[in-house]
Parts: C-alpha cells; structure tokens; sequence
C-alpha cells in the first residue's frame, strides 16, 4: 500500500527520464513536498527502449546549451549516486550522400563553431578513417562531433530518481492519477489510484505533465491542450561481431539510418520518411515495457540500404527486431512551459525521439522557470504556448505524425514546409489569392501565400541551399514594394481587443510605450519581462477611450495572449481574440496612396491620416480601417475589413490596381524588405533574454511614464549603455545566402552569430542581423572593426550598421 502525503508542492506525473529530471532538479533548488507518480515501473514507458544517444548540436543556441548541460550532467550522475548511466563520449560522425546534405551538414559545422562546440568537418577519406567500417560509395563528406555520445537511458532516469529520493522527493511507482481537480485557472489537487486498488488524494500547488505519450491524455484530464501522437519506431540489433570495438555513432540521414556500437553488437535505427502512427484509441492502460508487433515489410528498405552502407551486416545476424512506440508533436520540437489557461500546470513531453539527451537540460529550464515564475532564458522553440488549440485535434495528430517522425533525418532545408494536415485555417482572401498563382506555406495552422507563381510556372516548392525555385518571383514582388505598389495578405497576424475601463492602465503596466495617446493613434512597442528582456513586439491601436487593437505575430498570438491574461490582476478589462474576426490586407509602396485615393473617397495625406494613425475608411461600397504603419519600410497602409465584407475589399483593390500595375506579394517579399529595413523579427532578432536596449529599441520605451513590468532593467541598461549591439550585416559578395545561426567574425574571431538572414533584393545581397558584444565601446569603435560572416567554412566580409541599409532616416514611410 503507497504511502504517499494528502498535499504536495508538486505533483509530477510520469517516471520517465523527463519526468525523473524535473523532480532531481526542483529538489536541487531546495523544493520540499515534491511527489512523482509514475503508474506502472519507473522507465516502463518510452524510455527504457530509447536508444541513448546523446547529441550536443542542435537547432538553436539555447537547445544546444541545453543539451549540453545534460552531457554534462550525465557525467557527474554517477559520482553523486551511485548509479551508473553508461555514459561514453565515443563522439559522432554524420555523412553525407548528396551535395544538399553536404552543404546542410557544413552549415551545422559552422553553426556548431558559433556556439562553441568542437566539430570537423570530413572529407570521404576523413570519414572512412573515422568509420571503418563504413562503405564509403556516394558519400560526399561529413561532419564530426567528438563530444557527442551514447549513454543507458533506464540507468540515466534511475539516477535521477535516486537524486531526488536523496534530496527528499517521493517517488512512488504502480501509482496512477485519476482524476485532476481544477478550480478556474489553478489545479488544486489530484486523485490517485494504486494497483492494489487502494485510493488517495493530494492537493497540490502545482502539477506537472510528464506523461511522455500519455501527455495528450494527461492535459485533457487537467484541461490543458498537449498536441502530441504515438508513432512506432523500429531498430534492430544484430548479434555479436567478433572483433568489433567502440565505435562513433553514426548517423546517415539520406538513407534514414542511425546505428551504434554496444557491447559489440551495432544497433540500426530508422527514422524512415512516411512513419506509422499508433495508439489511436489512446494507449493501453497496461502498457508496460512492452514491445509492438514486428512490421519487417516496412522495415525492409532501410535494412537493404543498410546492409549495403555498413557491409558486416549482411554477415551478422539480427538478435532482436524491436518495434517500441515514441511521441511526436506537430512540429518537431518538445513542450515544456506552464500551459496557456492555467496558472500552475507545468507541461515537459513530447520529445521526439531525443528525450535521452534532452531531458537533463529540459529538467533544469523548466525548475528554473518554475522557481522564478519567468523564464531562464529563451524557451521559444519548445514553449508550449507554441501550440493552437485546434493542433489537439486527433485527426490532425494523426495525420500530421505520419510526417515529424521522418522529418528528423529528411533534409532540413530553409523555408521547407510542411506537407501533411494542410489547409485547416485559412483567410478570408485565400481562394482570391489561390486564383492569382499563390503558393501557400503554413505558420500555426494558417495557410499564408509566400510567393506568387507566374503563368504556367510550377505552384510548388523545389528545395535547395541554394536560390530556390521562387527567388526570382520574390525579387520581383520585393521591386513592385520598392519601386511602385504591392498587396499582401496579413489576416494571420493575430489580433487582440483590449478593452475596459482600465484598458489603458493595464497595457501601461504591461509594456515599455506610453498607451495614454490620442484615439486613432498606432503605437509599437514590447511586453517585458522583469530583466527588461523582450517577451512580445507587437503595435496597438487605441481605438477608442477603453478600446485597443493589439496586433502579433500569428506564431504568437497564443502566447502573447496568454501573458496579458496572467497578468490582468484588479484591471478591468476583457481580452478577446478578434484575429478570425477581421481580414488584413497590406498596401504598400510608393504608389499606395493613390491606389487607396481610387477606392475611397477618405483622405489619406500626411495631414489626415500622418504615419502612425488609424482612421474608419469606406473602400468601395464598404466599411473598413486603415492602419498607416508598415513592416516593410515603404509608405502604405494595413487594410482591416470584416471577414462579411473581405472579398469585396480585395476585388475592389485588385480591380483599382490593373492601371497602376498593383502586384501581389507573399511572406518572403515581406522578410527581405523589413531585414533591408532592419527591423526585428521576434523570436529570432528579439528574444526574452534580449534587452530592449542592446536590441536598439530604447526609443520604442518611455522611461517617464509611471512603473511598468521591466522599467528598473531598462533605465539600468540605459546608464550603463548596452552589452551588446544589434548590428545589420550586408555580404560584399552577392551570391552566397544567409538564414540564421552562421558565425560572425569580428577582427577575425567568432564573437556571435546571426540571429536572422535573407537576401536584401534591392541591396543587391544577402543581408543579417546579430548581436556583437561592445560593453565599454562607443558605436564608432564598433563600427571600426573588420567583419565577416561565415558561410558553410567560407568567411565572407560584410559591411556593418547601425543604421538600417535601406532608408534609414524612414523618408519612405512618412512621405
């Protein structure tokens, strides 16, 4: 019979490796009262067949420091428990078969170079002294990790579990919860259940959802939304081979394999293109440490390609053919965070195939997060505010896990989208745009036009590093923004209603501008955090004495939305989500006037209606609002209509601009404008650990208006002057391209990164931005180095500014 406390300061529910890492370091910033429940045997789940490898590079910055903390912790494990976690730093080697590979591998070598993990890039020679075993026929090169690793998953979990047991945590096994009680925003106590039938209650301050595949079910019970689905995964493990000694781990991702060496036996993994997605009907409730069916037919291809790749295994036999079930999220990256709508419930699942060498990083963010109450640093990628409500739905998770298994070793192309579970939200202008030759990408669900096609040209992506096959469609849509008029579609954009009568105090309280402005006034500006780190980039309208319109980015909305809601306190105010409510067209370019002179008899002069106002229109034989801002550094207007009358909007604009040769444009036109413009893109450019002064948007802050959340770290910032600087990059050499993460070269020496790339059409480059350190330093000895940016092992020079490249006393958006 459990002997488990009736309350608790947390409850963690799950005893996988995740859910072991978040007790282990909770108890380690000194939590008392802290209860792991794990329903059948501590590791049962997912963990205790994960193949170990532990991996130090991964997509951003901050993954790639968390994944290293977990390397290093692994190493110390032992030391402080006794419990061996296997853990050998035999290194990695990953190959390439194509020159696409090749170059993605490259740039993740450069990238690896700019956080500071050592890496080598190989030649075929290289790779095949490094893996001899190896058959090197169609390999093109690789890449080399000394300090990746393997290490034994169940032993890693142990002793965590153990570590927190020490520090006074109550981990009980063969304990399920069955009911979760929830009083509004806040859970305040879980029911359990043990095997032997005897029943309990815990109140609790917190929970947390580490659930692993049963997460989905698990935030239904808390009434949280955890979009994840079970898919099998298959790796086979042939018998002894005499002879064979540690070896790197491999991965060859063009022919979806990963294998490694144990015991003298190599195991081969798949992670094969179209995967197959299981537990439907939930996950069997006695499920433990149990295996699925074999499937060998699906098995076979990555088998043959195997055998041929790495030649002793058509010698050996297979001792085991495993087929054990993982979770995949819709976009490939994990969840963890307090889930929107609450104020205590904790999510850390849905790691896909990498919760070995996440978890040890994932455990100390998220005890962090939770015993501070902000984030430690940026946790963008994996917030679970991330996620859209309808991304619960069951038949979109099984639709969209046929593909996230597979992408992990598909070609991590730029721009690459998405192919399954398409076209759920859509704008009012799609069909519109449809018939005019878009091509649609997808950000949170919304289905967005990125480019146009021309008349019989494919409507479809071709992928490459190089120039893709929309390049020259983007300049051209990039030249009508610049030099004459363009349309594009911004309904996606979230938008929030702030409204009440202490609507003007609250988003005071909640961001660096000064709201008490005029009706009919745009202001921009960010919500910060306590450090004065940027937590949104949003505008806001003032529509009226208690109304405001505040606009995010779509990816965003959600959580931006969710930080004004835990911060509402005594306001009164309502929030409401008004983003399906309105359609927005944006018109922009020199020639914007006069098309929206042709539609509407409003003025629209600098006089009337100045940069930076809002006023009701009519446009055609309806009603609309045009927002005078732009994103893109040229004069125009962000056109809001109600979706009853979005389609007569747009016919009437694109009728108006036959004469004037209105072109319509996409998302990447967008991205290339405002990087020539030098504006941030949040997320990227503009992070939580950002402050607002070292981004260079002190001027967007007023530092005289009364206390709001982040003030002190601003001014304190502002006294000191900044530690770093967002500088623009633009390549001397017009043919390379630039995405994210290439190091940044000053004098010679790697002091950075980019935050963000694309190609400045007009500019006649590729263009960055990144932050250089300059603590002490005036801008003139910033700007009197020598720069360049590394691209794939190439060092490019660049020139650098301060000062937007393009237009940067703003003339364009205020003529």
């Amino acid at each position: 019979m459990p002997n488990l406390p009736t309350q608790a300061r947390v409850v963690i529910i799950g005893g996988g490796v995740v859910g072991c890492s978040v007790a282990y370091h909770l108890t380690k910033l000194g939590w008392t009262d802290v209860v792991l429940l794990e329903r059948k045997q501590l590791t049962s789940g997912t963990t205790w067949h994960a193949a170990g490898l532990i991996g130090q590079l991964r997509a951003t910055a901050n993954m790639t420091k968390l994944a290293r903390y977990s390397a290093e912790l692994y190493t110390g494990l032992e030391l402080e428990t006794g419990v061996a976690t296997g853990f050998r730093q035999v290194g990695s080697v990953s190959v390439a078969l194509t020159e696409e590979r090749l170059e993605e591998l490259y740039r993740n070598a450069a990238m690896a170079r700019a956080f500071g993990v050592p890496v080598e890039e190989l030649s075929p020679k290289d790779v095949k002294d490094r893996y001899e075993h190896l058959n090197i026929d169609g390999v093109s090169g690789g890449v080399w990790l000394p300090t990746d690793g393997q290490a034994d998953p169940a032993n890693i979990a142990l002793a965590l579990a153990k570590g927190a047991r020490q520090r006074g945590a109550v981990v009980q096994e063969r304990v399920s919860v069955s009911n979760i009680a929830r009083n509004g925003s806040r859970v305040t106590a879980i029911d359990w259940q043990s095997e032997d039938g005897t029943q309990g209650h815990i109140t609790c301050e917190a929970v947390v959802n580490c659930a692993g595949m049963w997460g989905h079910q698990v935030g239904r019970m808390a009434g949280v939304n955890v979009p994840l689905h079970a898919c099998e995964h298959f790796y086979i493990v042939s018998e002894p081979i005499p002879g064979l000694t540690q070896l790197p781990v491999l991965r060859v991702p063009d022919e979806c394999a990963y294998y490694k060496e144990d015991a003298g036996k190599i195991m081969l993994g798949a992670f094969e293109p179209v995967s197959k997605p299981w537990g439907m009907n939930g996950i069997p409730k006695d499920f433990e440490f149990d295996q699925l069916p074999e499937d060998f037919d699906h098995f076979e291809p990555i088998l043959e390609m195997a055998v041929n790749r790495m030649p002793m295994l058509a010698e050996a036999g297979i001792h085991t053919f495993f087929n054990g079930p993982e979770s995949f999220t819709p976009d490939d990256a994990y969840h963890l965070g307090l889930a929107p709508g609450t104020d205590n419930v904790w999510v850390a699942t849905g790691f896909n195939s990498i919760g070995i060498q996440s978890a040890g990083g994932a455990g100390h963010a998220l005890s962090l997060w939770m015993d501070s109450g902000e984030k430690p640093f940026d946790l963008g990628d994996v917030d679970i505010a991330r996620m859209q409500p309808f991304q619960g739905n069951k038949t979109y998770l099984f639709e969209r896990s046929k593909e996230t298994l597979g992408l992990l070793y598909a070609d991590h192309f730029p721009y690459r989208q998405k192919a399954t579970a398409r076209g759920i939200r859509r704008t009012p202008f799609h069909e519109h745009l449809k018939a005019q030759g878009a091509v649609f990408g997808e950000l949170a669900g919304w289905e967005r036009a990125n480019w146009f096609a021309d008349d019989g040209q494919e409507r479809d992506y071709r992928y490459s590093w190089k120039r893709q096959n929309w390049f020259e469609n983007a300049a051209r849509e990039h030249k009508a923004v610049r030099e004459n008029v363009g349309m594009y579609d911004m309904s996606s954009f979230g938008k929030l209603r702030i409204e009440g009568a202490d609507a003007e105090h609250f988003l005071n309280r909640l961001s660096g501008a000064n709201m008490s402005v005029p009706t009919g006034k745009i202001v921009y500006t960010q919500m910060l955090n306590t450090g004065g780190g940027i937590e949104a980039d949003i505008t806001v309208t003032r529509l009226s004495e208690t109304a405001y319109l505040v606009v995010t980015p779509a990816a965003t909305q959600l959580a931006d939305e969710t930080r004004l809601r835990r911060h509402l306190g005594t306001d009164r105010v309502t929030i409401t989500d008004m983003t399906a409510a309105e359609g927005v067209l944006a018109v922009m370019g020199p020639n914007a006037r006069s098309l929206l002179q042709k539609v509407s008899p409003n003025d629209f002069s600098n006089r009337a209606n100045p940069f930076g106002t809002a006023q009701d229109i009519e446009l055609g034989m309806g009603l609309a609002r045009a927002h005078r801002v732009s994103y893109v550094g040229e004069l125009g207007w962000e056109i809001y209509v109600g979706t009853d009358m979005a389609a007569h909007a747009f016919e009437t604009l694109w009728e108006a601009g036959q004469d004037l040769g209105l072109k319509l444009c996409g998302m990447h036109m967008m991205d290339s404008c405002r990087i020539e413009k030098a504006f941030r893109h949040f997320g990227h450019d503009i992070t939580p650990e950002d402050n607002v002064i070292d981004a260079g948007l002190g001027f967007a802050v007023d530092l005289t208006k009364p206390d709001f959340i982040g003030k002190a770290a601003v001014a304190a910032r502002k006294d000191t002057g900044p530690k770093t600087r967002m500088v623009q990059f633009l390549l001397n050499d017009p043919e390379p391209l630039l995405y994210h993460n290439e190091p940044l070269l000053r004098d010679g020496e790697i002091v950075g990164y980019l935050s963000s790339g694309a190609y400045g059409h007009h500019l006649g480059a590729a263009v960055g931005m990144g932050y250089v350190p300059c603590q002490g330093e005036t801008a003139a000895q910033l700007l009197a180095s020598s720069y360049e940016i590394d691209v794939m092992g190439t060092r490019v020079p660049a020139q650098a500014s301060l000062k937007p490249l393009y237009d940067p006393k703003a003339e364009r958006t205020r003529a």
